[in-house]
Parts: structure tokens; sequence; C-alpha cells
């Protein structure tokens, strides 16, 4: 059974006079132990999907369960003991500032009536468990971005809770303190057991953590998959432009300049083989490359380069095919910017 499963979700809201959908016709499911990315642009629903989850929005059609029960048909005093097992972190960290950093990892047991002596041993675990046990008499204006949001983790796990959502979590930080986070909620993830949901509009962070990934436009969930494989394979034009990022984005072949462009994806055994130079010297064609990256998916190394080929069509063709029959995903349809 999923852990969540969230069934037909539209949510509208009324906007002077009009109707706007956040959300269209939603179907997910994410099972025990995932970590599940839920990625979009600005705009495109994913934060009132994590919502949503908790039932901080409530659907306009559709349901959401949570270990098979429906938040829908729970009274107040039921929901709020669902939403106990389900942690939440947010960009802007949302610490309180008169507290120190143990008290802000003691406030939601407090809250449910745990006595101060249990609160304080099980934040000091957590703390801990982040790498703040030194911290925790400080107070939030004394820390980096990067320890707020570690107080901020500590905090969401006091509870105990099943689901850890994260919203934009680490659209605060800088690169490196981006990394420790996210290697901090894949050890949490591993430790304890905790699903984790990562709302996101950066696909490096996906890459970084999450096995599986659902692509939201325009309220839209137009992609979902392993996300290894939705890399070397996107389909939607949201996906290819998540992937692609600034440099390189994706067009209909039809628009292309007259260097035609493809995209190519070495896994496996391919990363190790020295395609591109056996291809030029076994057809004789030239082959330029506009960008060249890999990226860790999952714990493998998956490399991409974008190339530009000839103009002549049949030449073209020749070349993506020698590709394909090297064992790489091709994907056609790519100009670079």
């Amino acid at each position: 059974m999923s852990v969540i499963d969230i069934r037909n979700l539209t949510k509208k809201y009324e906007v002077e006079g009009n109707t706007v959908v956040a959300l269209d016709n939603i179907n997910l499911s994410i099972e025990k132990g995932d970590v599940y990315g839920i990625i979009g642009m600005s705009g495109a629903g994913k934060s009132t999907l994590v919502r949503s989850i908790n039932y901080l929005e409530k659907p306009t059609e559709g349901s959401i369960l949570i270990d098979g029960v429906n938040l829908s048909e729970l009274s107040a005093r039921k929901l709020r003991k669902m939403r106990s097992g389900i942690g939440m972190i947010f960009q802007g960290f949302n610490l309180l500032e008169q507290k120190n950093v143990i008290g802000n990892v003691c406030f939601p047991l407090e809250l449910i009536g745990v006595s101060k002596k249990e609160a304080s041993k099980r934040a000091r675990e957590l703390l801990k468990l982040v790498k703040l046990e030194d911290k925790e008499r400080a107070y939030p204006s004394q820390l980096s971005g990067g320890q707020k949001q570690r107080v901020a983790i500590a905090r969401a796990l006091a509870t105990n809770p099943r689901i850890l959502l994260c919203d934009e979590a680490t659209s605060a930080l800088d690169p490196q303190t981006t990394a420790s986070i996210l290697k901090l909620l894949k050890e949490i993830n591993e430790s304890l057991g905790i699903t984790i949901v990562v709302i996101t509009h950066q696909m490096s962070v996906v890459e970084k953590i999450c096995g599986k990934v659902a692509i939201i436009d325009g309220g839209k969930l137009v992609e979902s998959g392993v996300v290894e494989d939705i890399f070397a394979s996107p389909k939607s034009d949201a996906a290819k432009e998540l992937i692609s990022g600034n440099d390189i984005r994706y067009t209909p072949v039809k628009q292309m300049a007259a260097q035609d462009t493809i995209r190519i994806v070495f896994r496996d055994n391919s990363a190790y083989e020295p395609v591109l130079a056996n291809a030029i010297l076994k057809l004789g064609h030239p082959i330029n490359i506009l960008k060249a990256n890999t990226q860790n998916i999952g714990g493998k190394a998956v490399g991409e380069m974008i190339l530009g080929l000839p103009s002549d069509e049949r030449v073209s063709k020749e070349i993506t095919e020698y590709f394909r029959e090297a064992g790489l995903t091709v994907t056609e349809g790519i100009i670079n910017e």
C-alpha cells in the first residue's frame, strides 16, 4: 500500500471573479521509504500540492489518503493527530526567534503535552542527529542558513513523523550548504525509514537525492517515474526544460536552426567507451560538442552531451542511428541558445 495516495486531486481558487485551477486532476502514489521529488517551475502548483498532502489546503475535488486513511473523512481532532505524523520544513526555516535552538526543537512536543524533561531529552537526540549538539543554547539570529535549516529538520522530526515534506527547503541556501542538507535528508531517510517528499524547482536537487519524481506544469502532472529514466529520456516539454536548465532548450524540429542538434545520454557501460571518437572515426563526419555534463543520479554517474550535427539530413540521420545502435539514449529536437 502507498503511504501517500493522491486521487483525482483538483484545487480551484476564486480570484477577482475568475476561477484559477491550481491543481488539475492529479493522481500520484508515493511508497513507504521513498525520497520522492515533485518539481515544477514557479507557479506550476507544486507548493499547493504539498500543502494538500497534510490538508493545509483542502481539495476542491479528489482525495488524499495517508496509509489508506482518507483525510477528508477525519474529524478535526483526528486530522490534527494525523498531521503529527507528517513533518514539514520550509524555505524560510520558520524558527521562533525568541526561543533558543533546543527550545525550537522542544516546541512541537510541548504542544502535544510531552513533559519538559522528555522533550529536552528528545531534542538533544535530534540535535545530535543533525550535528548541532553544540548549538542548543544559541538563538536563530546567531546561526547560519544551513544551521537554521538543520534546526528546522530536527524540529520536524520531534514527533517521530512517518512522512517529511520539504517545501523548497534548500532554495535559500548556497550550493555547498544545499549539498550538506540533502546529504543529511538522505541519511535520515535511510536510518529512520521516513518517507520524504521534496518540493523544488531545481532538477539538480532531484538528481542528488530522489529516486522518483513527478513533474508538475500548469497544475497538471505531465510526467512521473524513476529519476534516472526521466533524465535519460524526458518526454514532456516541462521535463526537457527542467533538465536542460538555462544553457539548452528543446524546441520542435521544424523550428530548428540550420545545424541539427541532439542530446545523447551515457549510462552503464557506454559511459566508459569512446563512443563519440569512434563515431567520428568510423563515419568520417564532424560532430560539434555544444555542451557536456556528468550527473550523479541515484549513486550512478550519468553523462550527457548536446551535439551539433552536419546540416546534411542524410549524414545527420546516419550519426543519430549510430549512437542509438551503440546503446545510447538519443533525443532529437534540441537547439543551443
